[in-house]
């Protein structure tokens, strides 16, 4: 390029909780309760419940140190200061990994949803979202995080409002085991609820476009009372209202629940569904691209390491995409590629907690970080295991 742009800090508290918010709550939430209830049953709430409290910790963890760390983009600055060159390059990796594999398993659960239309080509359709979506951010930050603060308002108070108007349909017969729990079984649904949970942290990521970097640590911990209330809450009123058996059925789970309890409420679910992952791609792409532009950056990488002059790291949002697209070539399986990006992603999640042992001598932040460690540690080995 012939004039490299800079960041502009355009990002306020606001957008920083969307962009956290949109990232967590896309199409985890709208596809997994189902899974998970096939899996597990009602005893799937044990794992929504696991999950909670091990990602809380991985995020106070990560907002205890991320604030010392503003002056770049992405986590490149933090694990570099705590861990060295030769172990940061490594955990950037597997996190850029992870988040090229996140981007292509919310367009999967785009397409379930879009399936609930007997829309066709699914695929086709996926990828010209992607397209429409990486331009939106090649555009510019302003444009990307106005987007996401209306599509996050617009899926945030519809899923508050379906969890309401359930809860008074909840029934005590329905929690009723109706499958056999067992360990393996338990442990294969806590890794697939943890894809729902992951995301929190791109807040913590565009600190260059951050009007004021104090906010990222208030946006972290804002998110989390939002996602672990809000997914709680809505997987009790969910099975209570309509049984694990139904849900397990039905690849648009919250659809489905909705339009059995409210005639013809289903497909406004499931548009608001869309919306929701839609919002999860946008975030997931501008946190994708902003940890491409900080390693290419460190290593000054040829044009990938140049800024636009709107101030977007344009060459990695198309690399990041089209590397998403290329693997929903290769699957389209929600499944398969949540299980990749949420594998991918703890092992970066379990170092944010060692960096916050490390950085912080205060006891309870110490105690949270080693239970955010320990348990992120034990999915992670288990998986493998079982």
């Amino acid at each position: 390029m012939a004039e490299t742009g800079t960041y502009r800090r355009s990002l306020g508290l606001v957008e920083l909780v969307s962009l956290g918010v949109g990232g967590t709550v896309g199409s985890g939430i709208f596809v997994v309760p189902g899974v998970a209830a096939k899996l597990s049953g009602p005893g799937s709430l044990i794992a929504w419940v696991i999950v909670a409290l091990s990602a809380s910790c991985v995020l106070y963890s990560l907002s205890s140190v991320a604030y010392r760390f503003t002056s770049s983009s992405g986590f490149y600055a933090l694990f570099e200061s705590v861990f060295g060159n030769r172990i940061a390059v490594p955990l950037m990796i597997l996190y850029t990994i992870s988040s090229i594999f996140g981007v292509s398993t919310i367009a999967a659960g785009i397409g379930q949803y879009i399936g609930y239309f007997d829309l066709s080509p699914v695929l086709l359709i996926e990828i010209v979202l992607l397209a429409l979506f990486c331009g939106l951010n090649i555009a510019g930050i302003v444009f990307s995080g106005m987007t996401e603060t209306i599509l996050t308002a617009l899926k945030i108070i519809p899923l508050v409002l379906i969890a309401l108007l359930l809860l008074p349909f909840v029934r005590p017969e329905n929690f009723a085991q109706s499958v056999p729990l067992t360990a393996g079984g338990l442990l294969a649904t806590v890794i697939i609820v943890y894809w729902p949970f992951t995301g929190f942290e791109i807040s913590a990521i565009p600190v260059e476009e951050t009007r004021d970097p104090s906010h990222i640590r208030r946006s972290l911990i804002l998110v989390m009372l939002i996602v672990v209330s809000l997914y709680l809450v809505l997987n009790i009123a969910l099975i209570g209202s309509v049984g694990a058996a139904a849900l397990a059925a039905s690849p648009a789970p919250i659809a489905t629940a909705a339009g059995i309890i409210f005639t013809r409420s289903g497909t406004l679910v499931a548009f608001i569904g869309i919306i929701a992952m839609l919002s999860a791609m946008n975030a997931y792409i501008v946190g994708t691209s902003r940890v491409i532009h900080s390693l290419s950056s460190r290593f000054s990488v040829p044009v990938m390491k140049d800024l636009s002059p709107q101030g977007t790291p344009a060459f990695a949002l198309v690399l990041g995409c089209a590397a998403s697209g290329l693997l929903l070539l290769v699957s389209n399986r929600f499944e398969a590629l949540a299980t990749i990006s949420v594998i991918t992603n703890l092992i970066p999640y379990i170092f944010f907690c060692i960096a916050a042992w490390i950085l912080v001598a205060e006891t309870k932040v110490r105690v949270i970080a080693a239970t955010g460690m320990l348990s992120t540690a034990a999915i992670l080995v288990i998986y493998f295991i079982v």
